[in-house]
């Protein structure tokens, strides 16, 4: 059985690589809160990540079927605006605090998700209790 075949999995491991570059990214503007000219950063919103690639539509076997519709993304970005501190630092470290928390909790939750389903795999091959 190969994980990477099931949905679930793909996503989960998407979702992990996706919150280890903002965790990363977070770092490096908490490093640098102090920088003279320093511009935080911050990685696309996950669902910006996938967009394109939930493009699936049920099929329709019927002519009575009504087609399916895929969620739009369109307005799920938001405009915040950046703080300047005088010499030109857009790092604010309470609004970087509060995204590593939100990060961790992100990568928390994928984690026990993913741990859930192997467990339920483990208990249709037998291997479980």
């Amino acid at each position: 059985m190969d994980p990477t075949r099931i949905g679930i999995f793909d996503l989960a491991q998407r979702r992990m690589a996706w919150a280890d570059r903002r965790q990363a990214v977070l770092a490096r503007n908490i490093a640098n809160a102090n920088t003279p000219g320093f511009r935080a950063a911050d990685v696309r919103d996950f669902a910006a990540t996938l967009a394109g690639s939930m493009g699936i539509e049920p099929t329709r076997t019927q002519p009575g079927h009504l087609p399916g519709t895929a969620p739009s993304l369109v307005g799920l970005a938001l405009n915040r605006p950046r703080t300047h501190s005088p010499d030109g630092n857009t790092v604010a470290l309470d609004q970087q605090l509060t995204k590593v928390a939100d990060t961790e909790t992100i990568q928390s939750l994928t984690t026990t998700i993913y741990k859930k389903y192997m467990g339920l795999f483990g208990i249709a091959l037998g291997k479980g209790s």
